[in-house]
């Protein structure tokens, strides 16, 4: 048995059979043709281009339809690579040049230019080596024909291994047979990984060199939660995941019927639980699971999963199609959160910065970069006609902050008032408490907007100093920490003092351990990933508020986030001992 640790990209947990697909380079042979023969060259060219240009259209079209147009527009890369005349008479050039196959010529230019991706400085470029990758095979593979099986051919269920997958690739997966997907490379914004976590498919990337410890026929577990991959499990280890994977597949189950039932907790409280999503497709799903409406749209997604920054009218469609699926629900629009941590088409000198963290990301990046931030307002503004809206500033850090991001709204609102565009007029505004400085002069924000979304990754990673994603530091990073829970407490006291709108939306408020604490501290709003609702519902309905308060009280005491987390699940199963067998997914 063998455990490696890569990059969570996708929840979920699979246990099956590993498929491995051999990615080796297989190189194009140089071979020059006869003068009479390099017309033909071009012609085969031109041929090939066309083809691959409709295949494109095609699978752009089938992810539209499957995953929404924003994701869809991945593939406008693609198409803009083929109709880039530079690239395009660079191919042409060659054959005319050295009368070189149409084939060599492709395989020529398009290594160069992979290799100069790779040395970019900006992870942004390198990146998108694997479109090129991709588009280098589509091309190649109306000249010379598929060498390898396709994965669309696949017989039976099975986890799939590559060093890379391209996003044709991704997104033309059958996720009736594919349960799982590792990877040597990728990172957390790769488009392969928007679209394994659009699809609902387990991922992890960044792996190294898994696929040269594993074989196709292995047994393997792949767990989207941790990140980890266990080759060849020893029975003890097979059972366990197996029994835990019976236990919560049982226990989902067992939460269907909790959807239509109101999140209130014994002694009559009501809660809201809403969604956090990235795409409006994942509305429907998110309702299904009975969320109230939606509590965090992550735009930044729109950003990452395009070739270019999106138009106004492009936001505009993907805001208003969210309204429109919500039917009156709550919807909060988080302007743009990208950095280099997330690696946006920003400007590249913006990027490349060596803390990207405590760097230019976020609420910074816009007041840096105001025709995007001013065109993003723009297009929620004129969504916001269509239904309930409202809009949510990121990574706040100062009072003085808050009203530059103010400033630039009012502009816009100016701009629509003269076009005589119709907006929602009083759209509530408000910010994520994600730092430390933001917490602690909470009693100042609420003066100046209208509502609190406390954002607890971020808010645990600046308090405690680790960055989550790396894994030297990662068993530091815990939101149980008592600093953590005493700042969540002055921004919750600081808002009830005002009767201020606050809620919660990191992925501490959809574990269900933690739900007592956050509604002994008085917070009466948790937004939350879809697939969390039911589970955090049921813990809702399990509990009473004079509990909640008691074991908030006690916890305050405590100095250490082990007491904090031992109390908490010694609590949880006391009212519910299901929901702690339940939510075991991993070792």
């Amino acid at each position: 048995m063998r455990t490696t640790q890569g990059i969570p990209v996708s929840p979920g947990v699979a246990i099956g059979t590993a498929v491995v697909i051999d990615d080796a380079d297989v190189p194009v042979p140089r071979r020059v043709v006869p003068q009479d023969q390099v017309q033909r060259q071009h012609e085969r060219l031109d041929e090939a281009l066309r083809q691959s240009g409709e295949d494109i259209e095609q699978l752009r079209d089938q992810a539209t339809k499957l995953l929404g147009p924003e994701t869809a527009r991945i593939f406008g890369f693609h198409l803009g690579m083929l109709q880039d005349q530079q690239l395009t008479d660079q191919f042409h050039s060659l054959i005319d040049q050295d009368r070189v196959t149409a084939e060599y010529a492709v395989y020529s230019v398009m290594r160069k230019l992979a290799h100069n991706f790779t040395q970019q400085e900006s992870r942004y470029f390198r990146d998108r080596v694997s479109d090129i990758w991709d588009l280098e095979r589509r091309v190649l593979k109306h000249l010379i024909g598929e060498a390898r099986e396709e994965l669309g051919q696949l017989q039976q269920e099975a986890i799939l291994f590559a060093h890379d997958l391209t996003p044709s690739q991704t997104a033309g997966l059958d996720t009736d047979k594919i349960k799982g997907i590792a990877t040597d490379a990728g990172g957390r914004t790769s488009h392969t990984a928007i679209l394994a976590h659009a699809l609902g498919i387990p991922a992890i990337v960044g792996l190294e060199d898994v696929t040269g410890s594993v074989n196709t026929g292995d047994t393997v577990i792949v767990d989207g939660h941790s990140g980890h991959v266990v080759i060849d499990p020893d029975a003890a280890q097979l059972m366990e995941y197996r029994q835990q994977l019976r236990q919560r597949e049982r226990f989902e189950s067992s939460l269907d019927r909790l959807s239509e039932l109101p999140a209130r907790t014994r002694d009559g409280t009501d809660i809201q639980l809403l969604a956090n999503i990235e795409f409006p497709s994942e509305i429907p799903a998110a309702l299904g699971k009975g969320a109230a409406g939606i509590g965090l749209y992550r735009t930044e997604f729109l950003f990452l999963a395009a070739e270019s920054e999106p138009t106004e009218d492009e936001q505009y469609e993907a805001y208003r199609e969210a309204i429109r699926l919500l039917e009156g629900r709550p919807l909060t629009i988080r302007t743009v959160d990208l950095g280099a941590d997330k690696l946006g088409d920003a400007d590249p000198q913006l990027i490349q910065e060596r803390n990207p963290f405590l760097g230019c990301r976020s609420i910074r990046l816009c007041l840096q970069n105001l025709p995007m931030f001013k065109t993003q307002l723009k297009a929620i503004l004129r969504a916001s006609a269509e239904g309930p809206a409202r809009i949510m500033f990121p990574l706040i850090s100062s009072v003085m902050e808050l009203r530059q991001a103010k400033m630039v709204l009012e502009d816009v609102i100016e701009e629509l008032e003269e076009q005589g565009v119709a907006y929602q007029r009083d759209i509530p505004v408000g910010m994520m408490i994600e730092v430390p400085s933001a917490a602690l002069q909470a009693r100042n924000f609420t003066r100046e907007v209208d509502f609190f979304s406390i954002g607890t990754n971020d808010l645990t990673q600046y308090t405690l100093a680790v960055d989550r994603a790396n894994e030297r530091v990662a068993s530091l990073y815990s939101a149980a920490h008592p600093a953590v829970i005493q700042l969540i407490k002055e921004v919750v006291r600081a808002a009830k003092r005002r009767d201020f709108d606050v809620s919660i939306c990191g992925e501490m408020a959809g574990q269900p351990e933690f739900v007592m604490l956050l509604l002994g501290m008085g917070l009466r709003t948790l937004s939350i990933t879809p697939p969390a609702i039911p589970e955090v519902k049921k813990v809702v309905r399990s509990l009473e508020i004079r509990e909640c308060q008691r074991v908030a009280r006690r916890i305050a005491s405590y100095a250490s986030d082990r007491e904090v987390t031992n109390t908490l699940r010694e609590e949880l199963e006391k009212v519910l001992p299901e929901v702690c067998d339940g939510q075991l997914v991993g070792p």
